[in-house]
């Protein structure tokens, strides 16, 4: 008589909801490697680029992350946070491009703004950088939840010989099939956390530990009020005579330049102290507190359409 047939007892157990998307993102990080010859990674030191870096950390380990970084620095960036940009990069011993604002405006190729912020002007600069080191890759830390412009982009996104978006040019994406073919001149935008949510983000450092810039927690910081929003005292956003300077408790949501990022009172100085303040919100981080979405309707429609987003 023959033996019974052994049976396995799988393990059955749903899993979560963040598995779910680290096991997404993680697999558009791999696809986009193994189709694309030269990926780079934005990474501005703000928590998006700082959690896609720690996935794509996981997406490669054992092995170092097979690419470089780079950041489009205005020359108006929060000292704190390119600090924590520096030490993560030697940290994990990774090549850092950095393509500054400032020399386009030293050298004449670009002009200062009247409003004074230079968020705007990171578009040539970024699209020299990507044709001079020949990047056809490109994962940026956008997610469909925090603008308009935002949430109609595939996770893979062409952009044409000068870098520019052109929604008839865009693939479907069935199911999980990516499509990052591209002619030579042009490149892709990849997006991993397109499916994220701002809560997503923070629940998923909370469970990783993962260390971010601490202006992103509690701190006293002299502010003034302009357009609703409470500007930093800085080198670069010095208040009117008629805007008062006040100390205030804030923490920031999103960090971009300190010229156009709003910060917004807050108590929390922990991560579950911030997971609570972001469940109970109704604005998105973007809508909330960056003065540069704000230039029109269609601002970040047209920033994408010249090839920055």
């Amino acid at each position: 008589m023959r033996d019974p047939p052994v049976t396995t007892t799988l393990n059955t157990k749903p899993l979560t909801h963040l598995a779910v998307l680290e096991g997404e993102a993680i697999h558009i990080i791999r696809e986009a490697v193994g189709e694309l010859e030269r990926p780079v990674l934005l990474f501005s030191g703000g928590k998006d680029s700082v959690v896609m870096l720690h996935l794509a950390c996981k997406a490669f380990w054992p092995g170092r992350v097979p690419f470089p970084l780079l950041h489009v620095d205005t020359g108006h960036n929060f000292p704190e946070v390119l600090d924590y940009r520096d030490a993560v990069v030697r940290k994990l011993g990774l090549k850092l491009v950095v393509a500054k604002v400032q020399d386009y405006i030293d050298d004449g190729r670009l002009q200062e703004r009247a409003d004074g912020t230079r968020n705007p002007l990171q578009t040539q600069p970024l699209l020299d950088a990507i044709a001079e080191n020949r990047f056809d890759a490109v994962f940026g830390g956008g997610r469909r939840d925090e603008e308009k412009a935002r949430a109609k982009e595939r996770v893979v996104s062409l952009r044409d010989e000068f870098g520019q978006w052109d929604p008839r040019n865009q693939r479907p994406e069935l199911w999980n099939l990516y499509n990052p073919r591209h002619r030579v001149g042009e490149h892709v935008r990849v997006f991993p956390l397109s499916n994220w949510t701002e809560l997503d983000v923070w629940n998923y450092i909370a469970a990783e530990n993962i260390q971010l810039p601490s202006l992103y927690f509690s701190h006293d910081r002299e502010v003034f009020e302009r357009n609703g929003m409470l500007l930093p005292v800085s080198p670069v956003t010095q208040p009117c005579d008629c805007e008062e300077v006040v100390t205030r408790r804030v923490r920031y949501r999103t960090i971009g330049d300190m010229s156009c990022t709003g910060a917004v009172e807050s108590d929390a100085e922990t991560i579950d102290d911030v997971l609570a303040d972001v469940a109970t919100t109704t604005i998105t981080e973007r809508g909330a507190t960056r003065a540069d979405d704000k230039l029109s309707e269609a601002a970040m429609e047209d920033r994408k359409k010249e090839g920055y987003f």
